[in-house]
């Protein structure tokens, strides 16, 4: 659940974000019988985008594997967000859609320091762990992006270079970065981490982020909302590109293909093509 969710369910985007959790038992069913319809027309999919697909409730009840279970029988085109390691138990369903082309996975990578990740995503799984999923990813010919995000102003963002570096020893052939962004609750609960683990530089990190937002803690602009505008947002973006450049991460990101969906017919006899 995202902290967006959280708002439209009456939720906390703290303490009940990592307490009342919400499973979509139904998932793979309720997918499948759209990808059925006669109207359906195949369209590149991304989970995970708003919320990891890889959260440790995910060991359990497998939602994931059972999506990715009915995208690789229609050969249906499928991204992946992630910054868990769970991904790995599904390498074989990831190595099939690769070999026809049909799945990229982007890796978030947020710091390379331990101490850092600790108190950012104090559960989240550590920096080598992260690199040795983009290794195995790349391995078996999934396209992987690292994801440098968010990019925290004094706290994170004199790691770009290297995060970006990191992954693309580790296999990835893009990236991309998002500019910390503070909606709803999220600027609270963000306020009370600068001032626990960084209370001698909070005033000037929010003071960088209120510039790059138009003097707020946060724009919803579509335009803006993720790389930020004005003097700071405008540098992080500048060592991006160059950063891209010379890592040769700067090529167009990876599609996957749209042209090799079928529908399975009932009982997994003969397949009828799109």
């Amino acid at each position: 659940m995202s902290g967006q969710a959280c708002i439209y369910l009456n939720l906390s985007a703290g303490l009940d974000f990592e307490t009342r959790l919400f499973v979509k038992a139904n998932a793979a069913d309720v997918l499948e019988a759209e990808l059925r319809r006669r109207s359906y027309r195949p369209v590149f999919t991304m989970i995970g985008a708003n919320t990891d697909c890889y959260q440790p409730i995910e060991k359990q009840h497998r939602v994931t594997r059972g999506i990715l279970e009915v995208l690789t029988r229609f050969r249906h085109p499928v991204g992946i967000i992630t910054k868990g390691t769970l991904i790995e138990r599904d390498l074989d369903l990831l190595a099939d859609l690769a070999r026809d082309q049909l799945v990229t996975v982007g890796i978030t990578l947020t710091t390379l320091e331990p101490a850092l990740k600790r108190t950012l995503e104090p559960r989240a799984a550590s920096p080598d762990a992260r690199l040795r999923v983009m290794r195995k990813l790349a391995d078996i010919g999934v396209p992987v992006r690292v994801m440098f995000s968010p990019v925290i102003p004094f706290v994170n963002d004199a790691e770009l270079e290297r995060v970006l570096e990191a992954g693309r020893d580790a296999g990835a052939t893009s990236a991309s970065y998002v500019l910390l962004r503070l909606p709803h609750e999220v600027k609270d609960l963000f306020r009370d981490w600068l001032q626990t683990h960084a209370p001698l530089k909070a005033a000037h990190v929010m003071s960088l982020i209120n510039q790059s937002r138009g003097g707020k803690d946060y724009d919803s602009g579509f335009g803006t909302r993720m790389k930020g505008e004005g003097a700071f947002a405008d540098l992080i973006a500048q060592r991006y590109r160059l950063a891209c450049r010379r890592l040769g991460l700067d090529r167009p990101r990876f599609t996957p293909r749209c042209d090799l969906f079928r529908v399975p017919a009932a009982g997994g006899q003969a397949e009828l093509g799109f």
